[in-house]
């Protein structure tokens, strides 16, 4: 073996072995009629690269089938990516511009399309071969993309099938829209900007009375924060219970400026308490104000251009109602102008003509599109929906009767909130990159919508001839010449939502809408692991289409993982400069390193705090392993050799079996219900405390010792042990693993490789070595833990008197006294009746012992320093408890900021209590 474990020179050594033995295909490994396990990856995008949220999602993806494949099981990691159509078009649109090319309307859609596929081809998909370097064990043979010619095809099938079942259907409602990129886009591509704005208090004239601005009773105050839309008002709202506007509820209200009558309602949605209680409404352009304007049938007014300027020539709809002079004043102020520009103008008459009662500043939330960057507009425009409302009930009662379960479970509350209360899914989309929507437009605006267009160019050409527009001859003519595409049906330009594409995604990946081998095998899948950002936009999607194409749900449970943040608690964002690179943590600590940190620290419902000093201590931990593995080859470790526990002489070997079998069971138990941290913690607490500081530190008087029978017993036990060591910690960190495995197979040839190796299962379990082991280790750690406490240097010897303990210690001190005598660097042992003066004195197992420490440190200086360090501690407690009973500093810092508080306060806290409680065994 090496020396030194050079995670940089291991890590790809061990995946070009992999690569080679296409080690990770669908089955490999697997035992003959073994169930199958199928995790489907999160296809990230095609644009991106690896992010530490990436790194969390896919260590315990790893970890799940590396563990599955070990057990001998059929697995499947399905990988593949999204084709992100605004990301991408984005990068494509963004690179032409940098090479001064034609942009995309000068190419025309079919040239852009190709060259976005060039740029897939020269750069998409980086992030699987970061992925690779993770570790992730996928079958890579099999990786799809979200715009392959299969995927594109179970597309078609389901739009087509939805259609005809009337679940997709086209309707003018509110989108998110983004102006910049001219299209709608999905909440989750909506981030909220805190902005410092305005709250303007407008004054609306009551219909009938002469308008005063003094008295109250001729007009009502409504305050809006985006001026521009009240062009569109058509209505204002109060609440029923609001005794200040009874009178006025269903009387009418003009519209300043525009001249526009419209009626007071009310409505439960005005809140009294909130400014004057009274609402403008303009049901076009934002979405409570549409909710409303629906139960009052209130018109619907949109005053703004796709580009968000205002457009209201030849507006019918703002027109309506309106004097032609105010119309055309309107017209002549604001037509074309920016929304901004438009809002200044509004305000600066209102103010002229005293309709502004008062502004206020008003720091507020205001949305932006994610990818274009500026504020979005909620737009009325005709978009192609799915009705989630019917196909949400069966995935709804999926989750209820167990048939799905999510872990942690309060997951599931968030999942039934939104599922129980879904609106309508807007799945077009004003782009070209994506799956274009098999839709067809007649010349009298008939819809037709199928996969194959040679059936709709037949629907169509019958159902023209049948209306008269055309004869038979036409028709025919149209048919032979394939004309009826040429200026007579039109495509519907908008392709559809990203997400609607990788709601398919574990039965299309799969060849669906094929009955394939692959499909029949791996579908429904076991697991989905996913971040919980995305319950609603994903997982809750791939419920619904699942259960209603293929009749299953889609994975038996869901893994919820939560957030990773910095080592402080805070969320990484850009804008903080705290965002942690996973590829360069992988470059200073190994992959290895980074994928153990991330899953011990992954405790379900609680955020990853990571500190790259973490990774840094746990890269120790893998060169711990190591080198525990360089000592036992050099005392003739022997690998690969079968153990009979029963069959063991030694006490020692029987104990390292027993604590062996134990651990195991914790890593099963905590696998099978998703507590990778637990399952971390146990390999980590054997391998480093039992297997490395104990065992092979008690192991060394029998590897130098005259005994050949404790000697080959201790060598088999010793490479026994490390074998199931190296498979338990595999699916956590497989390249180290991997290497070992291969490192000390010795003169006896491994059977495969470790990926493909047996899970370890062991039942065996010595009370009385356990017993006896056990309190040896308590024993040495409980004197090393004083000796630290009490800054005893560390070649200083200590005696150990045990005060009045019976003739089972008395014995085990005997026998174990050389052990004791080196690990616990103790000058002697004795037995007696009362502790000596100056002594140390501690319980252990309600056996009492004393270390007589006059001699060997100073007591009273010590006792002063203790005395000093608690006193410190607890002025520390005092100090954070007043800012922390601060309400003012409690509600304003961040959240982040409180919490570290009340964990540092936790540490001075148990730190004054160590201190206090070691000043008393001094005492």
């Amino acid at each position: 073996m090496e020396k030194t474990y050079d995670a940089a020179a291991i890590e790809p050594r061990v995946a070009d072995r992999w690569e080679a033995a296409d080690a990770f295909r669908a089955g490999a490994g697997a035992k003959p009629g073994a169930d199958p396990f199928s995790i489907v990856i999160p296809p990230p995008n095609v644009t991106g690269s690896l992010h530490i949220g990436h790194a969390l999602n896919n260590t315990l993806q790893d970890i799940l089938v590396r563990h599955r494949r070990m057990l001998g099981q059929n697995v499947l990691w399905q990988p593949g990516l999204d084709h992100a159509g605004i990301a991408t078009q984005m990068v494509v649109e963004r690179q032409l511009a940098e090479r001064k090319e034609p942009g995309r309307r000068a190419m025309g859609r079919e040239a852009f399309i190709e060259r976005i596929w060039q740029w897939k081809g020269e750069s998409g998909g980086a992030i699987l071969g970061q992925l690779r370097r993770l570790g992730a064990s996928c079958d890579w043979s099999r990786e799809r993309f979200t715009m392959d010619d299969g995927l594109s095809r179970a597309v078609r099938r389901v739009f087509v099938q939805l259609h005809r079942e009337g679940l997709i259907y086209r309707d003018k409602r509110l989108v998110n829209w983004d102006p910049k990129l001219l299209t709608a886009i999905s909440d989750i591509e909506v981030e909220q900007r805190e902005i410092r704005g305005h709250l303007w208090h407008f004054r609306y004239p009551v219909e009938g009375r002469d308008y005063d601005p003094s008295n109250p009773a001729t007009f009502i105050t409504v305050a809006t924060t985006r001026p521009e839309t009240m062009l569109g008002d058509s209505g204002v709202a109060v609440n029923g219970s609001d005794e200040r506007y009874t009178d006025l509820v269903g009387k009418n209200v003009r519209l300043p400026l525009v001249g526009r009558v419209i009626p007071v309602v009310a409505d439960d949605y005005a809140d009294p308490e909130a400014g004057s209680g009274a609402v403008k409404i303009t049901p076009a352009h934002d979405f409570n104000d549409f909710e409303v304007g629906e139960r009052h049938g209130l018109a619907r007014i949109s005053v703004l251009a796709a580009d968000a300027t205002i457009s209201i020539r030849d507006n019918a709809e703002f027109l309506e109602g309106l004097f032609p002079a105010d119309g055309e004043r309107a017209v002549g102020m604001f037509e074309g102008l920016d929304r901004f520009a438009a809002r200044k103008l509004i305000v600066d008459w209102m103010e002229g003509e005293g309709y502004l009662a008062k502004v206020e500043d008003h720091v507020h939330m205001v949305p932006h599109g994610d990818r274009g960057g500026v504020p979005i507009e909620p737009f009325l425009t005709d978009q192609w929906y799915v009705d989630t409302k019917t196909l949400a009930q069966p995935a709804i009662a999926s989750v209820r009767e167990g048939r799905t379960t999510f872990v942690p479970r309060n997951w599931e509350k968030t999942y039934f909130d939104w599922m129980e209360n879904i609106q309508p899914w807007c799945i077009s989309r004003q782009l070209w990159w994506g799956h274009q929507i098999p839709a067809w437009y007649g010349p009298d605006g008939a819809v037709f919508v199928d996969e194959d267009e040679e059936i709709v160019a037949g629907a169509a050409l019958a159902h023209y001839v049948t209306n008269g527009t055309l004869t038979d001859a036409q028709a025919r003519e149209m048919a032979e010449t394939g004309s009826v595409f040429d200026g007579f049906l039109r495509r519907d330009e908008d392709v559809l939502d990203t997400w609607f594409s990788s709601a398919l995604w574990p039965f299309s990946t799969l060849g669906w809408p094929d009955q394939t081998p692959e499909l029949a095998t791996y579908y429904p899948t076991n697991v989905l692991v996913s971040g919980f950002d995305i319950i609603f936009f994903w997982v809750a999607r791939m419920m619904m289409m699942g259960l209603h194409f293929t009749g299953q749900e889609p994975f038996g449970t869901v893994y919820m993982h939560a957030l990773v943040r910095d080592k402080n608690g805070a969320k990484m964002s850009k804008s903080k400069g705290n965002v942690v690179d996973p590829l360069d943590l992988i470059d200073e600590f190994g992959a290895d390193a980074l994928r153990f940190t991330l899953a011990i620290m992954a405790a379900q419902g609680r955020d990853v705090k990571l500190d790259p000093q973490r990774i840094g201590g746990y890269r120790n931990f893998g060169t711990k392993l190591w080198n525990a593995t360089r000592f036992a080859e050099m005392n003739g470790a022997e690998h690969n050799v079968p153990v009979d526990p029963e069959a063991l002489s030694l006490p020692l070997n029987r104990w390292l079996i027993s604590e062996l079998a134990t651990a195991i069971s914790e890593v099963d138990a905590a696998l099978e219900s998703y507590r990778f941290n637990d399952a971390a913690a146990a390999i980590y607490r054997f391998t480093w405390n039992t297997v490395c500081d104990w065992y092979l530190e008690l192991a060394k008087p029998v590897f130098l010792s005259e005994d050949e029978a404790a000697k080959v017993e201790t060598r088999r036990v010793t490479g026994f042990v490390l074998d199931r060591v190296y498979a338990l910690l595999h699916p956590f960190m497989p390249f180290l693993t991997e290497e070992l495995w291969t490192a000390t197979a010795g003169s006896r040839p491994r059977d495969g490789l470790l990926c493909h190796g047996e899970w370890p299962a062991l039942a065996f379990h010595d009370s009385d070595a356990s017993d006896d082991l056990n309190w040896l280790v308590a024993l040495v750690g409980e004197i090393r833990s004083i000796r630290a406490e009490m800054n005893v240097p560390p070649g200083a010897e200590a005696p150990l008197v045990a005060v009045g303990v019976d003739a089972k210690t008395r014995e085990r001190l005997v026998r174990h006294e050389a052990a004791l005598k080196r690990l616990a660097r103790l000058s002697s042992i004795e037995a007696a009746e009362v502790a000596p003066p100056q002594s140390v004195q501690f319980v252990l197992d309600t056996r009492a012992y004393a270390l007589p420490l006059a001699g060997t440190i100073d007591v009273s200086a010590e006792i002063a320093r203790l005395t000093k360090a608690a006193a410190k501690a607890r002025t520390e407690v005092d100090r954070i408890d007043k800012k922390l009973s601060n309400e003012r500093f409690v509600a304003n810092a961040p959240e982040e900021v409180v919490v570290q508080e009340r964990e540092k306060r936790a540490d001075y806290q148990a730190e004054a209590e160590k201190l206090d409680a070691a000043l008393a065994m001094l005492r």
